[in-house]
């Protein structure tokens, strides 16, 4: 890159082990202007209560893009075109900016005593691998004598510190991380473990060793080059006590493995697999297909289909609103605002509770809504299942949803896993361990993460008729997939409706002895016949119980 007169290219001091991180740029813009002002002189002086509109619209726009990457435009709102172009570029490049946030302030503007009006504005700019560095400046305004305003170009725009003796530069240094272990002290690393290696590097940073990335913006004297001092730093100071020593994780090297290989199962569609014990919530195995990018498994907001009906059953059940030999029909079809019905369009008439469950007849279900308030499901399943509350799992999760419905329609399909319930395999095979022992465990995958969650236990009632309501399933339910396996396993299918041109999600929550599983396959069509053969294939695989 050229020197340009406000910034010079970046150095890269990097240990003989370092690398340089590097991310695809994007663009995102927040903007958000306006505010009361007492009318004046200048840009007040037309009687109104703000700024001159012209002169906010330009601001707004000047911001939008550069935010957007649009340089030659954002440059040519501006007094001095190719300075600015040549500024904005050199900025966002050497210093790795990708995604500029710019948004300005709700107040805050002002006449400036050379007759600019100033428009404060916050800059959030993401600096690749390393972190946001954010500031505060201020974009001049000048109105022109032919009409119309423009930006009045200065280098303190881009930062109050950015001159003409004075400019910034990026230093990168990368430390090589600690070593990842699993449980029993066994190396996890991305060759033999594809779905862990996006997660290897949060993983060991963010387990106090030092880790990682770490550089700084700093400020320099054009002339000597020398640092004038540190505008913002990145990354954690390395622990030498902690260079050597491996970070233990709560994975299980063989359960991690036969969740990958279980994976092949999908036929290449999108899937993803997590497994943890029922006695603590220590993720054993979360596994992505594909294997590299977003992690599904654990980030992934899907609606879960019918496996939620282990909640909505926990709800009813807690209540006493209904008993497992209770007589409640399964027609093919309900109406509640639109039509609902089962999968295949199966029926059973004069089921029994226990049937509908066994069998995920969702009319069935969806009949008893009138049994539950309209913010009871969602109660029910932050209080006793900790879904909604926030989790620290050592890695970034979503951690579920249960909005209040906004209507009787909504209220329907939630009692069976649709409309705005959001889930994924992390939080379905926490439901499915809290279900079967009647406690929630904050789920975890690194040791000491903070728990800010606040959970009641589930009557030991409900749990054996949830237990009982699971091992029906697979002995005579939708679950079949599983009975030909060891143990006393227990189990829920599920099948989320996406969209009208997309098949349907398929899932499967099962238990057995000490340990959960939850696995979606999208556009599976059905949980049985999708998301079973992946659970089967990890369960034929691993011992009953992990040690």
């Amino acid at each position: 890159m050229p020197d340009v007169p406000h910034l010079t290219p970046s150095r890269r001091r990097r240990p003989r082990n370092g690398v340089r991180a590097v991310a695809a740029v994007g663009v995102v813009l927040a903007v958000a202007a306006g505010g009361s002002y007492a009318a004046g002189f200048g840009p007040f002086a037309r009687g109104d209560d703000g700024p001159d509109p012209a002169a906010m619209k330009q601001a707004r726009a000047f911001l939008a893009d550069w935010a957007a990457g649009r340089l030659p435009s954002a440059a040519g709102r501006t007094t001095e075109p190719g300075k600015a172009q040549e500024v904005l570029q050199s900025f966002t490049a050497g210093l790795d900016i990708e995604q500029p946030k710019l948004t300005a302030a709700n107040d805050g503007v002002r006449e400036d005593e050379d007759g600019t009006l100033g428009v404060p504005f916050t800059a959030r700019m993401p600096v690749t691998g390393l972190g946001t560095w954010t500031y505060e400046s201020r974009l001049p305004l000048r109105e022109q004598d032919g009409g119309g305003w423009k930006v009045d170009w200065r280098l303190s725009l881009v930062h109050p510190r950015l001159s003409e003796t004075e400019k910034f530069r990026l230093e990168r240094e990368e430390t090589a991380p600690p070593k990842v272990t699993d449980r029993q002290g066994v190396s996890l690393v991305g060759d033999a473990y594809p779905s862990l290696a996006p997660l290897l590097g949060r993983l060991a940073g963010g387990a106090g060793g030092g880790g990682g990335p770490r550089g700084a913006v700093e400020l320099v004297d054009r002339a000597s080059g020398e640092t004038v001092r540190t505008e913002v730093s990145f990354g954690k100071k390395p622990d030498p006590a902690a260079a050597d020593r491996p970070v233990r994780t709560t994975l299980d090297a063989g359960w991690q493995a036969a969740a990958e290989k279980a994976l092949g199962e999908a036929d290449g569609k999108n899937a993803s697999l997590v497994a943890l014990r029922v006695d603590s919530g220590e993720v054993l195995a979360l596994a992505n297909s594909p294997s590299s990018g977003f992690n599904r498994a654990a980030s992934g907001t899907y609606a879960p289909g019918s496996t939620w009906k282990i909640v909505t059953s926990s709800a009813l059940l807690l209540k006493d609103a209904v008993k497992p030999d209770d007589v409640v029909d399964c027609p093919k079809y309900l109406t509640v605002g639109k039509e609902f019905h089962n999968v295949e369009t199966s029926e059973h008439p004069g089921a029994t509770f226990r049937k509908d469950f066994t069998e995920s007849c969702n009319t069935a279900f969806i009949s008893l809504r009138g049994k539950l308030d309209d913010g009871e499901l969602g109660k029910v399943a932050r209080t006793y299942f900790g879904v909604g509350q926030e989790w620290h799992i050592g890695i970034p999760t979503y951690d579920g949803s249960v909005p209040v419905p906004k209507d009787e329609t909504e209220k329907a399909a939630s009692m069976i896993g649709q409309g705005r319930v959001q889930a994924n395999p992390l939080i379905m095979a926490s439901v499915t361990a809290t279900a079967v022992s009647g406690e929630f465990h904050q789920p975890s995958v690194t040791a000491g993460n903070e728990d800010e969650t606040r959970t009641e236990p589930l009557p030991d009632e409900v749990v054996t008729q949830l237990r009982g309501l699971m091992r029906a399933t697979v002995t005579d339910g939708t679950a079949r997939v599983l009975a030909d396996l060891p143990g006393e396993i227990g189990a829920k299918t599920g099948t989320a409706e996406v969209s009208d041109d997309q098949d349907n999600n398929g899932w499967l929550v099962a238990h057995r002895g000490n340990v959960a599983v939850a696995a979606v396959v999208e556009e599976g069509v059905t949980g049985g016949g999708s998301a079973g053969p992946i659970v089967h294939s990890l369960l034929s695989a691993v011992p009953e119980d992990p040690s």
